[in-house]
C-alpha cells in the first residue's frame, strides 16, 4: 500500500511540474523571423482567435526588434485597441501581399479603437516609435509572410 501511496504522490508531482514549470520556460507563441527594409524582427504569431484576442495583453516587456504578428483567416478591414496591454505599442496594418497600409500609435491600457485603412491580413504589433524610428512607412513591405503557418 506505502508503494501505491508513492506512486501516486509522484505522478501528482510530474504533473504539477509539466503543467506549471514547463509552459514558463518555452515560448509563449511560434515565432518567425520578418524584414522590412533591412530590419529583422523576431514576430510571435497569433494564428487562432483566441491568440489574437489575448496579443500582448499583461505583458510586462516587448523586446528590442521583437514583435506580435497577428494573421487573419481572411482579408477584411481590422482594429487593434490596448485594453490591459502595460506596453506602449505601434501597429503596422498589413494588406495580404505584405504591404503596410497604414501604423498607429498606441497607449497603454487605452479603449480607443485603431483600424486599417483597408481589408489587411495581418496586423504587427511593435513598441511604440519602432517604426518612426526605423524609417518604415505605409507602402513598405514585410517580407517572410508567406511561410507562416494559414490562420485560424
Amino acid at each position: 500500500m506505502r508503494f501505491f501511496a508513492s506512486h501516486t504522490c509522484f505522478r501528482q508531482f510530474v504533473f504539477l511540474l509539466g503543467a506549471i514549470v514547463l509552459p514558463a520556460l518555452a515560448d509563449p507563441l511560434v515565432t518567425h523571423i520578418l524584414r522590412i527594409k533591412n530590419h529583422e524582427v523576431r514576430a510571435e504569431v497569433a494564428i487562432t482567435e483566441r491568440e489574437r484576442l489575448r496579443g500582448l495583453m499583461f505583458r510586462d516587456s516587448l523586446a528590442q526588434n521583437s514583435g506580435m504578428l497577428f494573421a487573419y483567416p481572411r482579408a477584411e478591414v481590422s482594429a487593434m485597441w490596448m485594453k490591459n496591454t502595460k506596453i506602449a505599442l505601434a501597429v503596422a496594418f498589413i494588406d495580404s501581399s505584405g504591404r503596410i497600409l497604414n501604423i498607429a500609435e498606441m497607449e497603454p491600457f487605452s479603449e480607443q479603437p485603431h483600424a486599417s485603412a483597408g481589408a489587411v491580413a495581418y496586423a504587427l504589433e511593435m513598441n511604440r516609435d519602432w517604426f518612426r524610428k526605423n524609417g518604415i512607412k505605409a507602402g513598405d513591405r514585410v517580407e517572410g509572410l508567406n511561410r507562416l503557418p494559414p490562420a485560424k
